[in-house]
């Protein structure tokens, strides 16, 4: 018999991955995000990824200092208009 699996639930819980690799979830989201992955191996690979991508990014990123332009830009790109200093900085 085949297993239907509730994918968007995946997406659902997968919005809030950062936070729980990061350990700022809310626990009851964090217990519902755990039980779901008891099932679902595909965001269990996900999790384990994003784990290893950050362990691997802490260890090797060197500082880098990014042009004020540069910064305004992105920020203005991504919505972010309220860490835009004025000064372009």
């Amino acid at each position: 018999m085949e297993n239907k699996h509730d994918h968007k639930k995946c997406r659902d819980l997968l919005g809030s991955l950062s936070e729980y690799v990061d350990g700022t979830l809310d626990d009851s989201l964090c217990l519902e995000l755990e039980r779901h992955m008891l099932d679902c191996e595909n965001c269990r690979i996900v999790v384990d990824t994003l784990r290893k991508t950050i362990i691997l990014y802490r260890a090797n990123a060197e500082p880098v200092e990014i042009p004020g332009d540069v910064r305004q830009r992105l920020y203005q790109r991504l919505n972010m208009q309220d860490f835009i200093d004025p000064q372009g900085s």
